[in-house]
């Protein structure tokens, strides 16, 4: 994440951080701005799709443009959605398929991001070792 988050408290700092310069950008009276954040409320709204798979949506684009703000904003729009864990993961997957190798490093803070939201539970036993791979990051 960029951009100010709190080092204790990532999510709380990251939605702190989020809020306060939303705040201050739409203060100024650009109506190119105004018009723009709108059109990306109304396009979250449910509709044809619902709310879960439009987050789900916007998840797997921003980690194929590996937009880590973006990234953290739609884990927590998808956890409060609703979004189970395994549905993240088959995201997560579908953005890597898509993305290669360079979402890695994304993903891994996108994981981050979802276990500091809490309610995750952890997978038991220990962790298996991923197959030999190259991968950036």
């Amino acid at each position: 994440m960029t951009g100010g988050p709190d080092q204790d408290d990532p999510v709380a700092g990251f939605n702190a951080y989020r809020r306060r310069m939303n705040e201050r950008i739409l203060a100024e009276p650009n109506q190119v701005v105004r018009r723009f954040f709108a059109l990306d409320t109304q396009t979250y709204r449910p509709g044809a799709l619902d709310l879960k798979t439009k987050e789900l949506l916007g998840l797997v684009a921003s980690l194929v443009l590996r937009c880590d703000d973006c990234i953290s904003y739609h884990v927590a729009q998808c956890h409060e959605a609703g979004v189970t864990r395994e549905e993240m993961f088959e995201a997560f997957s579908v953005g890597l398929v898509v993305g290669g190798s360079i979402v890695i490093p994304h993903m891994r803070r996108a994981v981050d991001f979802l276990d500091r939201l809490g309610g995750t539970v952890q997978p038991p036993g220990p962790v298996p070792e991923p197959p030999e791979a190259h991968e950036h990051g």
